[in-house]
């Protein structure tokens, strides 16, 4: 079974838990958070919600509290779920840094910087696992070199070899060492409508260059570059045009329910231990998204 990406939005949260009562029921491998709508408030409530479940944040930006308030809440999550907690960190990206007028150094050393202070602080008590987010080569690295695991977003299929194959067996196959990847996943018969939701979501991560340097990497080097002029030039068209069914097939999951278990199978098969679904759907809201892979995984 896969994990699910489990989000708590105004209006629903009391609805969220419950939903992760039944996440939990009904047998997925974990619930991971991100920083929308305050993940690490999710977590605290998944602590005492749910029992034996796997769970954590994917993933809480470093930049948004200190770290010495990170260090308390996270070695209380650790020790109030029995161990359950993961905490995942990550940048974030440069349109939240403006957006909340965040001044940022370079991602590989403030990460560094932020896990060796967080690590310093010796009056929290044991910290959880701390697990990186990832995309290029440099960060997987320092995922090995520092952390207890890595978390790809968007992440591509067929580039998945070359990105493990950076970690060193030891740890590839050491189940204490997370490895999960976010998958935009919508569970519809009508594969266009499903196709269309994806290139909503993916939208605004077309629309950053650490991404489509990522995908060019990939060998989406013709599909980014469309993409990039269309950006240049503001034509919404020529942005879906570059989103081609290839390159949505290789980073998101969409379709029957049958095809959608084939693509997790897929994704394991790759050495990706925790695929991570993030629910859409293609006639509803987030409960429709989530009903529909309950159905697709029942």
């Amino acid at each position: 079974m896969p994990a699910l990406s489990l989000a708590a939005v105004p209006g629903r949260r009391r609805a969220t838990l419950e939903l992760a009562r039944e996440i939990e029921d009904r047998g997925f491998a974990g619930i991971y958070c991100p920083s929308l709508g305050d993940g690490l408030a999710l977590c605290l409530s998944l602590a005492h919600t749910t029992r034996e479940i796997p769970f954590g944040t994917s993933i809480q930006p470093i930049y948004f509290r200190h770290v010495a308030d990170y260090a308390n809440t996270a070695a209380y999550l650790h020790e109030v779920s029995n161990g359950r907690f993961r905490f995942g960190i990550g940048v974030s990206h440069g349109p939240v840094h403006d957006r909340l007028g965040i001044e940022v150094g370079k991602p590989l050393s403030d990460i560094r910087d932020f896990v060796e202070r967080l690590r310093a602080i010796d009056t929290a008590g044991p910290l959880p696992p701390i697990v990186l987010a990832t995309l290029r080569d440099r960060m997987v690295g320092l995922a090995v070199e520092i952390a207890d695991g890595a978390v790809w977003a968007n992440g591509s299929l067929r580039a998945m070899a070359h990105s493990l194959a950076l970690i060193p067996d030891a740890k590839r196959h050491d189940p204490s060492f997370f490895l999960g990847d976010m998958i935009p996943t919508c569970v519809s018969d009508d594969i266009a409508a499903a196709a269309a939701v994806h290139r909503r979501t993916l939208r605004r991560y077309v629309a950053l260059p650490n991404y489509r340097n990522y995908w060019r990497a990939a060998g989406y080097q013709e599909e980014m570059d469309e993409i990039e002029s269309a950006l240049a030039a503001g034509d919404q068209d020529r942005i879906r045009h570059g989103m081609t069914d290839a390159w949505l097939s290789d980073c998101t999951l969409y379709g029957p329910a049958t095809r959608v278990r084939e693509g997790v199978e897929a994704w394991i098969d790759a050495g990706i231990r925790t695929p991570i679904l993030v629910p859409s759907s293609a006639r509803g809201n987030q409960i429709q998204a989530f009903e529909e892979l309950f159905a697709a995984f029942a």
